[in-house]
């Protein structure tokens, strides 16, 4: 058993470990995606379920395509384009057998009733979206990642990711603040 309690190893790291058929290396790198991927995916198709099934066939395919993966160090770009297409996919999907996706229940968070209702009004607001502004939004705010890495992702340039955001953001305000 590889001992990985001295460090966290990066990403690269683990993905060569994985090439080499490292068990435990696996079991790290899935801990470590796979709330960020499940984050993004529920935003995304607003249903758990939906969600949960979606992204196991991500991990699916990421065991069957990793060993091909030929610059590890792009690892979360790689990652998130498969999550993403992945996603496009279930909402082509939806939208061609016309079936509707409730909005996902959102947790009891235990806490004041206003914390509640704003997370609610803003899940309505970011559902509203079209599907290219709020994965943007998602990916933007809610994963951390940068203007780059979310247009490498999406295959398009910065520009049209900037624009997306703003677009959404003036889309989110309006519906916020009406």
């Amino acid at each position: 058993m590889e001992d990985f309690n001295h460090h966290d190893p990066t990403d690269e790291l683990l993905v060569i470990r994985c090439q080499l058929g490292s068990r435990d290396a696996w079991e790290t790198l899935v801990r470590r995606w796979h709330p960020r991927l499940f984050r993004f995916v529920l935003k995304m198709l607003a249903d758990e379920q939906v969600a949960e099934d979606v992204l196991q066939n991500v991990w699916l395919r990421v065991v069957r395509c990793l060993i091909q993966v030929e610059h590890p160090e792009r690892f979360s770009a790689w990652l998130f384009s498969l999550t993403r297409k992945a996603v496009l996919d279930r909402l082509r999907a939806k939208y061609r057998h016309d079936v509707q996706v409730e909005l996902g229940e959102l947790p009891d968070w235990n806490e004041n009733e206003q914390r509640v209702v704003v997370l609610e009004e803003v899940d309505a607001a970011l559902s509203g979206l079209q599907t290219a502004d709020r994965e943007a939004v998602v990916l933007y705010y809610l994963e951390g990642l940068s203007v780059n890495e979310i247009a490498e992702i999406c295959a398009v340039p910065p520009g049209t990711i900037r624009s997306r955001l703003h677009r959404a953001r003036q889309i989110m305000r309006k519906t916020l603040d009406p």
